[in-house]
């Protein structure tokens, strides 16, 4: 079988929800992280040509509002590509842009495609409000919106209740199943927020992140992260109200992530598809694993997609020495992180080392391939040769990918 290789990686900065990227629709996002992959390979410098390109596959978790019908689709005509490239978007909720690299890996690995641009794209602040129809016609009770925001919307009654609590009162039962406390979750978000601003002040990102022109001329160019707070501390964070328990409650906004709008994106392809884009591949992918659990446990599903992904590639988790967790909930990822440690893991000092989700952001369509692009920079900073990228989906379901640097040290 073909191996399939990593080429390149960007993202928009992370804005957050109601911010400098709410006046941006999510297909024009989309198509921003586009146009600035092709400029960065030489190869397709004057324009993607006829069958350079052999699939699109983007992830979004809402598909409700404005990047409705197939965003992958609508982002690859945005960005002026050839309309004979086809597209196809992917819904596996937090997990949808990892979800879309898998996808495009294997069609690379069976030989069906040697280049593929993947990619993932949220605008959480234009989620749309929804109206269900009505059963039947004209009738005489008031209705109701649906926040398409965030969560469960829309809930069948068949579902058990356990099953459809709140993601945060989710991630208070699994707090409370592993003993992690409040000042844990606050010193944990501290740290996130510290690394994210160093990693941005020693030029970390300055290879990942494509600025976004800002959507009024009285605004100004998205450069960073929004929602990045050096001065963050776990003093300032204990003083946070708790948000989904009045009595006993440990999640606050503060040891959470934030609601974003931002795009990534990708080249995925074969050895052969080095010299389509003109440019070398940076990282390959050798381990993948999807996991699932009860719905209202999802935070900790990645521990076991992680160990799948892992022992897939060969590996033991020994062998890792960077991970990329999207962190959620500060609760669920110090869950996670104690599992993996448990198993083998050096150090939860290797885990988002450059910042996470609590601090940078989660739109979540666009958040896999934040997490593996973040990887394949990191190993290739350091040197070090394997890394896991993982993230936790609402419901009960955990998704990893295993990346090995291809030159390591």
């Amino acid at each position: 079988m073909a191996q399939a290789y990593m080429y390149d990686a960007v993202r928009t900065p992370f804005g957050k929800i109601g911010g400098s990227l709410s006046g941006h629709r999510p297909d024009d996002l989309a198509a921003h992280v586009v146009k600035e992959l092709v400029r960065r390979a030489p190869g397709l410098e004057a324009g993607a040509a006829e069958g350079d390109i052999d699939e699109v596959v983007f992830g979004n978790a809402n598909g409700a509002g404005e990047e409705n019908r197939n965003v992958a689709r609508m982002a690859t005509l945005l960005a002026g590509l050839p309309t004979s490239i086809p597209g196809t978007t992917v819904n596996r909720l937090c997990g949808s842009s990892l979800d879309a690299a898998i996808s495009a890996s294997r069609q690379i690995e069976v030989g069906e495609a040697d280049l593929v641009l993947v990619g993932g794209v949220e605008s959480m602040s234009r989620a749309p409000w929804v109206l269900p129809k009505t059963e039947r016609p004209f009738p005489m009770a008031n209705l109701e919106l649906a926040n398409t925001t965030l969560g469960w919307r829309l809930v069948n009654p068949a579902m058990p209740a356990e099953w459809t609590v709140s993601l945060g009162e989710a991630t208070e039962r699994l707090r409370e199943k592993h003993g992690i406390s409040r000042a844990a979750q606050d010193e944990f978000a501290a740290r996130s927020h510290r690394l994210a601003a160093r990693a941005w002040d020693e030029g970390r990102y300055d290879n990942l992140v494509v600025p976004v022109a800002a959507a009024t001329k009285r605004g100004s160019d998205v450069v960073r992260d929004e929602t990045v707070r050096p001065d963050s501390t776990p003093e300032t964070l204990a003083g946070l109200r708790t948000v989904f328990r009045s009595e006993g409650g440990t999640v606050t906004a503060g040891n959470a992530s934030p609601m974003n709008d931002g795009a990534s994106a990708a080249w995925l392809g074969s050895e052969a598809a080095a010299g389509v884009l003109g440019r070398d591949p940076i990282a390959k992918i050798i381990g993948r694993g999807t996991s699932a659990n009860d719905p209202q446990y999802f935070g900790e599903a990645p521990v076991e997609a992680a160990d799948l992904a892992v022992r897939r590639a060969g590996l033991s988790w020994g062998d890792i020495a960077a991970v990329e967790l999207n962190e959620a909930f500060a609760a669920q990822a110090i869950a996670c992180i104690e599992q993996w440690q448990a198993r083998g893991l050096a150090s939860a000092e290797v885990v988002n080392a450059w910042g996470g989700a609590i601090a940078i952001g989660h739109p979540l369509g666009a958040s896999g391939l934040r997490v593996l692009g973040t990887l394949a920079r990191r190993l290739e900073t350091s040197g070090e040769r394997y890394g896991v990228a993982a993230l936790c989906i609402g419901v009960g379901q955990g998704i990893a990918v295993v990346i090995e640097n291809v030159n390591a040290k």
